[in-house]
């Protein structure tokens, strides 16, 4: 195999969509010997912030000198990066080695039939574990692709867990209601493994009680446990906050990240960093959590990707997150004319994102699609052209429009799908000559 026909292939595994469930799972990673069970893992759900937690507390346990390995979705700039040890995805020698491998194994299930049609994200699942195993990482980071309880990712034993955020996302699947995705997401706490909760509303609150409660795991609550103190923003990109727990304080922290809601991500991860150093009786000092914050990056979330002209990307792929950037857009850049690059998928609620958006003073949004297979219909959406919204066809094309006419007083924002986001993304970074 080459590199792009490993990566065929997981992709081949595409048509068998998103499907709950742990026997497909289960049934491969019998046939690899449970690497699963091996690894030390640490194991985070939420709606929103899965990926910027994972991110800062990857970098915090590196400041202490341990391998980190960190399963993430989706990737931004290369697929690899998807399974990573210390923030560098897996080469392209041992992907293609790990899917061999399992290309074997699958197909083979296939058909056999008794647990056949595995998916990408169960397949990758399983490849990461075993990556992890062979590599020998101190501790791998697992985030939960859809929900908890069901998801693939919950074969890990973890030795901590984390719940970010509960929003309405993915409700086909995981139910129209706060409380039935809070009981999804706390499917992931296992008996007597410590959790810790984000800024998490009172009755997805109560769910997840109730479902630690009946494992007797222990709950490290946001604003209870813990607290973040949001001063303001970082001179020069990022924010600058306290952080409170029974230990004592860590003032005057900066994370990299914009938006005050990324301080909120980096006091769990921060929590979570502090129970793990404490089951291993590691010790640490501030300037080590400092700089692992310092440190944290993710590509795609919050990036400025241009300072002249002004760009800024961010996947904020739900109604959660865009009422997030939103409040992050009205308090960060006032004064500054908005254009707005947005597409998303068919799975979301477009047209209430849309109006969210609409909300920010001095604002034009351009309403795109893009090469995806769930990627929305324009023609859905036409009713909704007005002053402040404009239909282009193709992306380019609102894009170039859009740079034609700005200058400093101009801020290009490119949300929505994640997957939209890494297009653009690249095709910026191509065009402006940079290709690291």
């Amino acid at each position: 195999m080459t590199i792009e026909e490993a990566i065929e292939w997981i992709h081949s595994r595409l048509p068998f969509g998103s499907r709950p469930g742990l026997d497909r799972v289960n049934a491969l990673l019998d046939r690899v010997n449970h690497p699963e069970k091996k690894v030390p893992t640490i194991h985070i759900a939420g709606t929103n912030g899965k990926g910027s937690t994972v991110t800062d507390l990857r970098c915090l346990l590196e400041e202490v000198g341990l391998s980190v390995g960190t399963f993430t979705s989706p990737y931004i700039e290369r697929f690899n990066e998807r399974i990573a040890i210390n923030g560098h995805p897996i080469s392209d020698k041992q992907f293609i080695q790990y899917a061999e491998k399992y290309q074997v194994l699958v197909e083979k299930m296939d058909r056999e039939q008794e647990v056949s049609g595995i998916t990408e994200f169960e397949t990758l699942t399983a490849m990461a574990f075993d990556y992890f195993l062979q590599e020998k990482v101190d501790v791998a980071i697992i985030e939960v692709g859809l929900g908890g309880l069901l998801d693939s990712t919950n074969v890990a034993v973890p030795m901590l867990t984390a719940i970010t955020t509960i929003g309405l996302d993915h409700t086909d699947i995981l139910g129209d209601t706060i409380e039935e995705i809070a009981f999804q997401k706390a499917g992931i706490i296992k008996e007597g493994i410590p959790v810790v909760t984000g800024n998490i509303s009172e009755q997805a609150m109560a769910v997840i009680l109730e479902e630690a409660g009946k494992k007797q795991a222990p709950v490290r609550q946001y604003e209870k446990d813990y607290r973040v103190e949001y001063l303001h923003p970082d001179e020069r990109w990022g924010e600058v906050f306290n952080f409170y727990n029974e230990a004592g304080r860590l003032i005057k922290l900066k994370t990299s990240l914009l938006g005050r809601h990324q301080v909120e991500n980096a006091g769990v991860a921060i929590e979570l960093f502090y129970q793990y150093c404490a089951l291993k009786g590691l010790t640490f000092q501030q300037r080590e959590i400092a700089s692992g914050l310092a440190n944290a990056r993710w590509p795609g979330r919050m990036e400025r990707l241009s300072e002249e002209p002004l760009v800024i990307l961010d996947g904020a792929h739900n109604e959660h997150a865009i009422r997030r950037l939103v409040q992050t857009m009205k308090k960060e850049f006032k004064g500054y004319e908005l254009h707005i690059l947005f597409s998303g998928l068919k799975t979301k609620n477009i047209e209430e994102m849309l109006t969210l958006l609409k909300t920010i003073p001095n604002v034009h949004i351009y309403l795109t699609t893009f090469d995806y297979p769930r990627a929305i219909e324009l023609k859905t959406f036409a009713h909704l052209a007005d002053e402040q919204l404009t239909i282009v066809s193709l992306w380019q094309f609102g894009l170039a429009e859009i740079l034609e006419k700005m200058d400093s007083e101009n801020l290009l924002l490119v949300t929505g799908s994640l997957y939209f986001v890494s297009e653009v993304r690249e095709f910026l970074l191509t065009v402006g000559g940079n290709d690291d």
